[in-house]
């Protein structure tokens, strides 16, 4: 029983660290009633320092452009320079950044504008100090939206992105 409070605890106080956390972020380990406790608050509770979930919650994996551009905004390279820094705290993780695009365009197009947009994104991270090393680059085009592309402005927003990805 007391194993049982004091894994418990443990838990609890490695869950309660960051914001808010989808259910994926920890994964409920062991058999039993205590399995079931730690799902519980797993599920209800901040993630885990260093996780992917910490990482999109708190830091963002996302910048995004303005149609046909390359170019980071000003708000993505203060993303930009907030994954810098936990990737700095966090040495363990190599990253993929995928360029996508709107569905607007050919195909061929659209591939290199997302390379050149997952380009710019890597090379502002190896400017904030990130090994070169740790980056990959993928450019999926228009061919892998974010969301359905209905048309709005929205919709083509969300698709003109490049998307960090934790490896």
């Amino acid at each position: 029983m007391r194993l049982k409070i004091t894994s418990l605890l443990a838990v609890t106080a490695l869950v309660t660290a960051c914001g808010p956390c989808p259910e994926e972020c920890v994964t409920a380990t062991g058999q039993g009633a205590l399995a079931e406790e730690i799902a519980e608050i797993a599920a209800e509770s901040p993630c885990v320092p260093g996780s992917q979930a910490d990482f999109v919650e708190n830091v963002g994996d996302r910048v995004f452009f303005d149609f046909d551009r390359s170019t980071l905004r000003s708000e993505g390279m203060e993303t930009i320079q907030r994954q810098a820094q936990w990737l700095a705290q966090y040495a363990n993780y190599g990253v993929t950044i995928d360029g996508h695009t709107d569905n607007r365009g050919t195909v061929e197009y659209n591939l290199a504008l997302g390379e050149r947009r997952a380009h710019a994104a890597k090379e502002k991270l190896i400017a904030h100090g990130v090994s070169p090393e740790r980056i990959r680059v993928i450019s999926y085009g228009k061919n892998k939206p974010i969301i359905e592309q209905d048309g709005s402005e929205w919709a083509y927003q969300q698709n003109r992105v490049a998307i960090t990805v934790l490896q």
